[in-house]
């Protein structure tokens, strides 16, 4: 019996002995599944890969004003462009009129203030240079784009091909008649853009003037001076017997463009993107917007509007008016 006795008493102890065994292991286990340092490391680590990255921020414009003025042959491309300009900074009320007129118009509106950027067609003049000088500005030239200008006749005039000479001879008065030049027997009726027009200035130095060859050359005084691109256009088009001059972001089939040649013995070139490209189409130019100081001094809208305009984006809606980029 007390054998007995003394093995029960020794399992009792041992099976109170496991029991608190097992309630120790529960009781740790929970607390080092819920320790404090394990909490706040998982705290810690979450905001790495969970937190969003931070936004970039906005751009704000310091002046919210750009006064646009100047050559009608870019009034179509600078409306295009600035209509995508301002679709970037919605948030913003920037304010970028564009108004035409002519080159010499916006280069005077440079000149006296009333105009931040001055598109040209044209090279500016050394007098406009010197009379920015005495204002207190150092102009400065940006090239935007190319253009080739188009001289055009109506759709039923026979004549496909002009020498440059010839188209001189035209525009001056010379020839008169476009029998002279195998077409019908009716006096020629030359539509020409006004004198404040950047295209008028370079068509007469460069074409009627031969490129400074006959320099005394100047428009028939019988011309029809017209107040924009779309006039002369519209002026050819109504007329069997006219002939003028337009870029070639305006050329449609509204008109006949004439394959211009360099002299008797050379073929036509016809007006195109790829032919002022590749300098095979004699009558090209350069297309400007001028600036009333450097670049990297203007207002931070201008920088930023002069930056797409020559960037991939602004390059891409020149090509697509119909001029050639400068890239």
């Amino acid at each position: 019996m007390s054998n007995l006795k003394g093995k029960n008493t020794w399992i009792i102890a041992g099976v109170i002995i496991v029991v608190f065994l097992l309630a120790s292991t529960t009781v740790f286990g929970c607390k080092t599944q819920t320790a404090p340092e394990t909490t706040a490391a998982a705290e810690t680590k979450a905001p790495e890969t969970t937190a969003a990255p931070a936004a970039e921020p906005e751009v704000k414009f310091e002046t919210t004003d750009l006064f646009i003025v100047g050559s009608d042959t870019l009034l179509e491309v600078s409306q295009a462009l600035v209509e995508e300009f301002l679709s970037l900074y919605p948030g913003q009320n920037l304010n970028v009129p564009i108004t035409g007129g002519g080159s010499g118009t916006g280069i005077a509106g440079l000149l006296d203030g009333t105009a931040n950027l001055a598109n040209s067609s044209r090279s500016i003049k050394d007098s406009e240079i010197e009379a920015g000088k005495e204002s207190g500005l150092e102009i400065a030239e940006v090239v935007i784009a190319y253009d080739g200008l188009c001289v055009i006749v109506n759709k039923d005039n026979p004549v496909e091909e002009l020498t440059i000479e010839q188209i001189s001879q035209l525009f001056t008065g010379e020839i008169s008649n476009w029998k002279e030049i195998g077409g019908n027997d009716a006096a020629i009726v030359i539509a020409s853009r006004d004198s404040s027009s950047g295209t008028f200035v370079f068509f007469r130095e460069f074409v009627v003037q031969l490129d400074g060859k006959a320099k005394d050359n100047d428009y028939s005084e019988n011309s029809l001076f017209l107040a924009s691109t779309s006039a002369v256009r519209g002026e050819v088009e109504s007329n069997a017997n006219a002939i003028g001059y337009i870029g070639l972001g305006y050329l449609d089939d509204s008109v006949k463009a004439i394959k211009v040649k360099a002299d008797d013995g050379s073929a036509g070139v016809p007006p195109s993107v790829e032919n002022v490209k590749n300098g095979t189409y004699g009558v090209a130019r350069p297309l400007f917007i001028y600036t009333p100081g450097p670049v990297n001094a203007l207002t931070d809208i201008a920088q930023a509007y002069l930056a797409f305009v020559l960037s991939d984006a602004g390059q891409a809606i020149v090509a697509d008016i119909g001029f050639v980029t400068v890239n």
